[in-house]
């Protein structure tokens, strides 16, 4: 047999790669004679740096700060062709590098994101992806805008500081200080989401309480959004409080997009492209993917299922190991998925579950390498 092994990241265990890694290592253990190609997988989120770089590259470490301020080390990567580089803002501003009891989606900002793009262009990158996904924050991309030389203030013109909070206060964007190199650059946006910045469907209403935001945080934070988002349409004339994908990240992507040449476009997409996925799968007999939980959003684009609809379109079997399922796995079956296949041999605390994740998917591709067996 010829196996894709093509697994997204196992959230807050796996990265994409390891996760690939662990399902070839249970596949070969269960004795099938079956020839393995590793392409893991990402949408924008995370596993994104390491998905671009399966096709090789350089990993360039480099010195940002956290949610919360902190001084952490993080990478960003130059791609073959020595112009394109590629940011994973969940290694800056991500919800991962954040521990549950210190969740704050008011202070969370994405000056780290900032730092990284901004390092990148140092590098002499022309062409810059950005992987939007798994942040910890809801600030409209402020703190980025800020790392890249804009100036955030108040009524008196004064300099406001990161975070959410400031936002309210904000009565001037000063794009001035702005490297006026980027306007030379492609910006992409690779994001897996369509909600707008602000509203009902916002980055604030919908994502705000996994970020450990209240009911009145998340009240909150959606009218700092539409006020800060709004000043800058009366500055700019440029309205981004609608746009879909805006809210990618806590609507970094319209932050982004309020001074920077900047694009949405399927992570996914940009991901299974770069890497021949199509080429790969077509010469194939099955396609292995997985992912840390399935739930409702993993039809809005996900990695695992973008790859099934692929397949499946070539006419390949895809089938998928998730620690966690959350969803009817008929609507998956019927977006693409031939099964799907639970990791955890039974209860056990979530914690000890994800201490455990490459040991629990090696076993479950083990398992799955015994029954593609019974077809030999």
């Amino acid at each position: 047999m010829k196996i894709i092994i093509a697994p997204g990241a196992f959230k807050h265990s796996l990265g994409a790669r390891a996760a690939a890694e662990a399902i070839e290592r249970g596949l070969l253990n269960s004795g099938l004679g079956a020839e393995c190609r590793l392409l893991p997988i990402a949408d924008g989120g995370n596993g994104t740096l390491d998905a671009f770089l399966a096709g090789g590259g350089e990993r360039i470490e480099t010195e940002v700060l956290d949610p919360l301020g902190r001084r952490i080390r993080s990478a960003f990567g130059l791609l073959q062709d020595g112009d394109t580089a590629v940011i994973e803002m969940a290694l800056a501003s991500g919800l991962e590098l954040v521990h549950r009891d210190e969740l704050n989606a008011i202070k969370a900002s994405t000056y780290g994101t900032g730092m990284l793009m901004q390092a990148a262009l140092e590098a002499g990158a022309r062409r810059v992806i950005v992987g939007i996904g798994g942040s910890a924050t809801t600030e409209g991309g402020a703190g980025c805008l800020q790392a890249l030389g804009v100036r955030l203030l108040d009524v008196d013109g004064n300099l406001l500081l990161t975070g959410a909070d400031a936002l309210a206060q904000v009565r001037q964007v000063d794009f001035s200080g702005l490297d006026s190199r980027w306007q030379q650059v492609e910006v992409i946006l690779a994001a897996d989401v369509e909600n707008p910045a602000v509203g009902p469907n916002g980055a604030a209403a919908v994502y705000g309480p996994q970020k450990g935001a209240s009911p009145a945080d998340t009240a909150y934070l959606d009218r700092v959004l539409t006020h800060f988002f709004g000043v800058i349409a009366t500055q700019t004339g440029n309205d981004l409080r609608a746009v879909p994908g805006g809210g990618a990240a806590g609507a970094l992507a319209a932050g982004l997009m309020t001074c920077l040449p900047a694009q949405i476009q399927s992570g996914a997409d940009l991901i299974l492209d770069y890497n021949g996925f199509d080429a790969a799968v077509s010469t194939a007999d099955l396609v292995i993917t997985g992912e840390g939980r399935m739930d409702s959003q993993t039809l809005s684009g996900k990695g695992p299922i973008s790859a099934a609809r692929r397949a499946k379109q070539l006419g390949v079997p895809t089938v998928a190991l998730v620690g966690g399922l959350q969803i009817d796995d008929a609507l998956l079956h019927k977006a693409g998925l031939q099964a799907v296949l639970p990791i955890v041999p039974g209860p056990m605390p979530l914690d000890e579950a994800l201490q455990q994740a490459a040991e629990l998917l090696e076993m479950a591709a083990r398992r799955l390498g015994y029954l593609l067996q019974l077809q030999q």
